[in-house]
């Protein structure tokens, strides 16, 4: 097995996983397939659409598999066809079976967009900003057959901007878990990167995101909201009702000066600025920045609140 030119399979889906794809393409080693979810109805049309690593892959001239499952004898053997030394997984979206992982030499590595074990699943980036942590990073993982449990070869870490929002740290993860794998790769042929254990203590899950929870609540904290509108940016979009209109909220800051009205109750709009919509949370204002009335695209403030009078009106809670 030649290290400076592996035979390298990869199994990913949206733009997490291209940006990792992009990184072999441009590397010394040899992409020999590529493995990606179905194509998937999306817009308003609903018209069948390739996943950002398809597209990829297509423009690359490299073979592309869309099996809906790996548990069937045609899919690991179209696979085993490849011929690949190792399979990088990033966002796959599949489970790959015992006799998948066991098919490759130096069988399978994932990217993975948390400091394991914290944050094991599928929504590692969104939870990490959701529970304040002011640190995240990724990790090459070697795959076993549980959720995201295999030993760690790799670990970069980097801070959380306090105003980052999901898709902001997606960027910044993306392209470090692309460097980060070019390095594995080698490692982990040559033997110098062992996979160390991950330990039992520490263990969190990261469970998919619903559009239930996008739903503000003004009770609480506004340190609490603005972590949410972050981590809904940029799906599935922080929304409350305002002038008996479904609002979303796309971005928003804490203000330096806690309150303009002590007075006010929870939900209230105590400000309008030309770069903010100032609202009243549990504790102290949240302003927001980038808001948007249905129809409509999202908006500054300023824009947003053009021919509508908003101080005094309240957010109150989503109605179905």
């Amino acid at each position: 097995m030649n290290c400076d030119r592996l035979k390298v399979a990869f199994a990913g889906t949206p733009e997490f996983a291209a940006v990792a794809l992009d990184a072999l393409l441009g590397s010394e080693h040899e992409l020999v397939g590529v493995l990606t979810q179905p194509d998937r109805p999306a817009g308003r049309g609903r018209k069948l659409t390739p996943s950002a690593v398809k597209m990829r892959a297509l423009a690359a001239n490299v073979p592309v598999q869309q099996p809906v499952s790996l548990k069937s004898d045609e899919a690991r053997e179209a696979f085993a066809a490849l011929g690949a030394d190792v399979l990088v997984v990033a966002a796959y979206g599949l489970i790959l079976p015992e006799a998948v992982l066991q098919l490759p030499a130096l069988g399978c590595l994932n990217i993975h967009a948390s400091l394991l074990p914290r944050w094991r699943g599928a929504a590692p980036i969104h939870r990490a900003i959701l529970a304040g942590d002011e640190q995240t990073g990724v990790c090459i993982m070697q795959m076993d057959a549980g959720l995201d449990t295999g030993g760690v070869l790799l670990t970069r870490h980097c801070d959380i901007g306090a105003d980052e929002s999901v898709a902001q740290l997606h960027d910044r993860l993306a392209a470090l878990g692309a460097q980060a794998l070019l390095e594995a790769l080698r490692g982990r042929c040559q033997g110098d990167l062992p996979a160390v254990a991950q330990p039992d203590a520490g263990v969190t899950y990261a469970e998919k995101l619903t559009k239930f929870e996008a739903a503000l609540d003004f009770q609480l904290c506004a340190a609490e909201l603005h972590r949410r509108v972050r981590a809904f940016n940029p799906w599935p979009v922080a929304e409350g009702q305002l002038c008996g209109q479904r609002v979303r909220l796309w971005e928003s800051r804490l203000p330096a000066d806690g309150c303009a009205d002590e007075a006010a109750l929870p939900g209230t709009v105590v400000g309008v600025t030309n770069d903010a919509v100032r609202v009243r949370a549990g504790d102290q204002d949240i302003e927001f920045l980038t808001l948007q009335w249905p129809g409509k695209k999202a908006q500054s403030a300023a824009d947003f609140a053009r021919n509508q009078p908003l101080l005094a009106e309240s957010f109150s809670a989503l109605t179905s």
